[in-house]
C-alpha cells in the first residue's frame, strides 16, 4: 500500500514538474511572445512596462524607410550622420549611397550612422523622423512607444523621450514582417556594399545568431545600450505558425549577450509546444436571429461574415465563447448579406475579436395585396368577438 501511495505521489510530482517546466525560463526584465498573425499576447513578463529598447528601435526606422523611400534613392551623408558613435560603418560627410544598401547594413550590423543618414533623407531631420516613428507606432497599435532616436542610442535621452514595451516591439516587428522586402533584408547572411563612387566598400555580416541557431528562424533585430541591456526581437515560422518574441534587459555584459539568445529560444520553444492553430469559428456559421417587422418573413437568421483562426493552447480552447449583439427587431426590407449586428468572441473574460453578423436571407416588406389580406384576416378575427 505504501509503495502504491509513493508511486502515485511520484507521478504527481513528476507531472507538476513537467507543467512547471513548460513555462519559459527567461532572464529578461521585459518579455513578450505573440501570435504574429493576430498580435495576441501568448506569454509575457512586464510585457507592457515601458523600457529602453536599444537598437531594436531600428525595426521602426526600417519600416519608415521602406514606406517612404525607394531603395535606389541616393542618400547624401550629413556631418551629423558621419559623427554618430559606434557601432558605425564610418560614413563620411558628403558620401552618396543607395538607400537600400544603407538599410541592409543598418539591419544586419546595427550601424548607427546609417540610421541617421536614412532618417535625415526621409524626413529632413532626425527630429521630424522620430515624430513620424512615434505616430506610426500608434497606427500599428503600439500605444506605449515613443521614439526619440532613429538608431536606439539613448544616453542623451530621458526615459520619457525614448521607450517602448516588449509587447509593442513585437507588434512593430509583426507589422514589418508583412513586408517581403523587410524579410529579405534581415535574412541576408552577408553583404558587400559601397558608396556610389565605389571608394568606400563595406563587408557586412549579419549579427543575428538566432538565424543560424533556431529552426524556422526569420530574424529580426538585436540591440544593446548601457541603459537597455541586451535586447532582441525575434521571429520564427513553422508551417502556419508565426511567433514573435521580444526580450528587453536580458542582462548586461558578456553574460547578458548570451542570455538574450537563450531567452528567445526558450520563448519560441514554449510557443511552438503549447500553442496550435485552431479555427475558433467558421465563416457562414448561423449564430443568432432577428425578428422582422412589416414582412411576411417573421424572423431572419444571422451568419458570421468571417471566420476566426488563431493560436490557442488546449486549455484556452475550453474557454472560448461567443455572444451575439443583435437588435430585438428590424423593420423590413432586409437584404441577404445585410449587416444586422455583431458577434463577440471571448477567451474567458477577454474579448479577442468582433465579427459582423449578416442576414442569412432577404425579408421583403408586405406587398399591397398582402397588406389587404392581413387587414381582411384581422377584421374577420375581431368580428368573431
Amino acid at each position: 500500500m505504501k509503495r502504491r501511495i509513493l508511486s502515485v505521489l511520484l507521478l504527481f510530482l513528476f507531472s507538476a514538474a513537467t507543467v512547471f517546466a513548460a513555462e519559459p525560463n527567461v532572464a529578461a526584465q521585459g518579455a513578450a511572445l505573440i501570435d504574429g498573425k493576430t498580435g495576441r499576447l501568448l506569454w509575457g513578463r512586464n510585457a507592457e512596462e515601458p523600457m529602453a529598447m536599444a537598437s531594436t528601435t531600428k525595426i521602426m526606422t526600417a519600416i519608415l524607410v521602406l514606406e517612404n523611400c525607394g531603395l535606389k534613392e541616393v542618400v547624401t551623408v550629413s556631418k551629423n550622420a558621419s559623427r554618430q558613435p559606434e557601432v558605425h560603418m564610418e560614413l563620411r560627410e558628403g558620401e552618396r549611397w543607395n538607400a537600400g544598401d544603407l538599410l541592409s547594413a543598418m539591419m544586419l550590423r546595427s550601424y548607427n550612422d546609417a540610421a541617421v543618414a536614412l532618417a535625415e533623407h526621409v524626413s529632413g531631420s532626425v527630429e521630424n523622423f522620430c515624430g513620424e516613428m512615434t505616430q506610426k507606432a500608434k497606427e500599428i497599435g503600439a500605444e506605449h512607444t515613443v521614439f526619440g532616436s532613429p538608431n536606439g542610442l539613448d544616453s542623451h535621452l530621458t526615459d520619457a523621450a525614448h521607450h517602448s514595451t516588449a509587447y509593442d516591439m513585437a507588434l512593430i516587428a509583426a507589422y514589418a514582417l508583412e513586408k517581403e522586402t523587410f524579410r529579405e533584408i534581415i535574412a541576408q547572411p552577408e553583404i558587400t556594399v559601397a558608396d556610389l563612387k565605389g571608394k568606400h566598400v563595406c563587408n557586412v555580416t549579419n549579427a543575428d545568431r538566432f538565424l543560424q541557431e533556431y529552426s524556422g528562424a526569420i530574424g529580426v533585430k538585436t540591440g544593446y545600450t548601457n541603459k537597455a541591456g541586451h535586447c532582441f526581437v525575434g521571429a520564427a515560422e513553422r508551417e502556419d505558425i508565426l511567433l514573435i518574441s521580444t526580450v528587453l534587459g536580458s542582462g548586461w555584459g558578456t553574460g547578458g549577450k548570451e542570455k538574450k539568445w537563450k531567452d528567445t529560444k526558450a520563448l519560441m520553444d514554449y510557443g511552438f509546444e503549447k500553442f496550435h492553430f485552431h479555427e475558433a469559428v467558421k465563416k457562414g456559421t448561423v449564430f443568432g436571429e432577428v425578428r422582422i417587422t412589416d414582412s411576411p418573413t417573421e424572423r431572419v437568421e444571422t451568419v458570421l461574415a468571417e471566420g476566426y483562426a488563431a493560436l490557442f493552447s488546449e486549455e484556452e480552447r475550453e474557454s472560448l465563447r461567443m455572444e451575439a449583439v443583435l437588435p430585438k427587431e428590424v423593420e423590413a426590407p432586409v437584404e441577404k448579406g445585410e449587416k444586422l449586428g455583431k458577434a463577440l468572441l471571448f477567451l474567458g473574460d477577454e474579448k479577442i475579436t468582433e465579427i459582423d453578423l449578416l442576414a442569412k436571407e432577404s425579408a421583403p416588406t408586405f406587398t399591397l395585396a398582402e397588406r389587404l389580406q392581413r387587414l381582411a384576416e384581422n377584421w374577420l378575427f375581431w368580428r368573431k368577438f
